[in-house]
């Protein structure tokens, strides 16, 4: 029997498959998503279902299909997709939606990404403990649904020409200077949506030359993990970069709703330098408008979003709060130091994607090379995240707090420390292990390495 409350996370279903869950947990959450939707005023006629390119995902999906169509829904199977295609059903289509995929998790793994119509996320508090519990119920009486129900029809469409064809309307790419760029897309679904994004595969051919690293759809990531966050899963990029003498390379996670950029001489572009540069292009379009940054994200940005006319506003780290606030200020656009980008013109939803093109058509539009275009946005050295295991987060946190008394502290998300040198400090306690997670910002290398190694010596003492 499946323990759901060991895979339902904070803002999605992801776990081991078949060791904690299987197609009967999927055709239980089905129906419990379902049911939540025939309860509410989200309730359509029909959801609509995509999956990444993992073993298990054709048949999860499809159980889950089946528990939906028990309660009365029909279903678009959109087939394989990345998140963000599922985003645009979702959103072009105003239903509610369903993406499987385990993003950049090992392949032994699965997971659900539940939307309402409109591309508006599922949470804990939005109704995914909702679906918890009552698949959880349907799965202790026996039976994911009640016995002789009638089944909605399925409906399968192929949504990729369309998804392509949205994306390009909203960044025109066809002006640009010619560009060579390597796209490594671990063998995820980058390897699916970049031929008919860039490419020619539906669509006229850009003035862009791709070299694709492992297109070849495995779920089981042979080459690498399909996680860029990790410098290991860089190195064949960087590399490929050199050796064909490109302008940038491009490296997508395993459901590509996430994009990673290192320049023409193969040096990561951090996430807050391309948050800062899409920015920059949102505001010349929408000036006045709100941008959306996460409390990890470099100074820089909040600096460069105000010096252009628009107005940043921080959140905590994680999708849900920055959905949220976009909804709610109505802004262009936000962006992740993890690498997730949203925009409102496609739902204040996340498409890697979207962002990559905002940048050849920046890099495109000009003569310089990568690296001194984002140059311009990168003002800070940071340290990256680091994670130490301790037992006791909130004695710990408030030991750093008092180690640094002369510093303006706020507890957003964590305890944040900024000092008077433009410096700052985040430390935040993971929400699912015995971790405090910490992100340290400086206006030098040798300030930050000082302060990272100081905190770091207070942390693990």
């Amino acid at each position: 029997m499946s323990e759901l409350s060991q895979i339902v996370k904070a803002y999605d279903v992801r776990g081991t498959v078949p060791q904690q869950w299987d197609a009967r947990a999927a055709e239980a959450l089905g129906a419990a998503f379902a049911q939540l939707l025939n309860g509410s005023d989200e309730r359509r006629d029909t959801v609509v279902v995509a999956y990444d390119m993992r073993q298990t995902s054709p048949g999860l999906a499809a159980a889950f299909a089946a528990g939906v169509r028990a309660e009365g829904i029909g279903v678009i199977d959109a087939g394989l997709g990345s998140t963000d295609l599922l985003y645009y059903a979702s959103g072009i289509l105003d239903l509610p939606g369903a993406m499987f995929t385990a993003s950049h998790n090992p392949a032994q793994y699965n997971g659900i990404k539940m939307c309402y119509p409109g591309a508006r996320p599922i949470g804990q508090d939005t109704g995914l403990a909702e679906i918890r519990d009552r698949a959880q119920a349907l799965l202790d009486k026996g039976e994911p649904h009640p016995a002789g129900e009638p089944v909605a029809p399925v409906e399968r469409r192929d949504l990729l020409a369309d998804y392509a064809a949205h994306l390009r309307h909203l960044v025109d790419l066809r002006g640009i200077r010619p560009l060579k760029v390597v796209v490594d897309a671990g063998n995820g679904m980058g390897g699916h949506t970049v031929p008919s994004v860039l490419g020619d595969a539906v669509l006229p051919a850009l003035p862009l030359t791709i070299v694709p690293l492992y297109f070849e759809l495995d779920g089981s990531f042979p080459n690498h993990e399909a996680n860029p966050l990790d410098p290991a899963n860089l190195v064949d990029l960087q590399h490929a970069v050199r050796a064909h003498g490109a302008d940038l390379g491009l490296a997508f996670d395993g459901d590509a709703d996430r994009c990673f950029v290192v320049d023409e001489r193969g040096e990561p572009v951090s996430p807050s330098a391309i948050t800062a540069l899409v920015a920059v292009r949102e505001l010349a379009k929408h000036p006045g408008s709100t941008v959306i940054h996460n409390l990890i994200t470099s100074s820089a940005v909040p600096e460069i979003v105000r010096e252009h006319g628009g107005e940043p506003v921080c959140t905590r780290v994680g999708h849900s709060f920055i959905k949220a606030e976009m909804a709610r200020t109505g802004a262009v656009f936000g962006g992740e130091h993890s690498a997730h980008y949203y925009f409102r013109d496609f739902w204040f939803a996340d498409t890697g994607m979207l962002a990559a093109m905002h940048l050849l058509a920046a890099l495109g539009g000009q003569d310089r090379p990568l690296s001194e275009l984002a140059g311009v946005y990168e003002r800070y050295v940071a340290s990256g995240e680091i994670n130490s295991t301790v037992a006791d987060q909130a004695a710990k946190i408030a030991e750093v707090r008092g180690a640094y008394p002369e510093a303006t502290a706020d507890e957003l998300d964590g305890l944040t420390l900024r000092f008077t040198d433009g410096a700052w400090l985040n430390l935040r306690p993971s929400n699912t292990e015995p971790l405090l997670r910490l992100n340290v910002e400086a206006p030098s290398r040798e300030r930050m390495i000082s302060l990272r190694d100081d905190v770091l010596g207070l942390v693990r003492r």
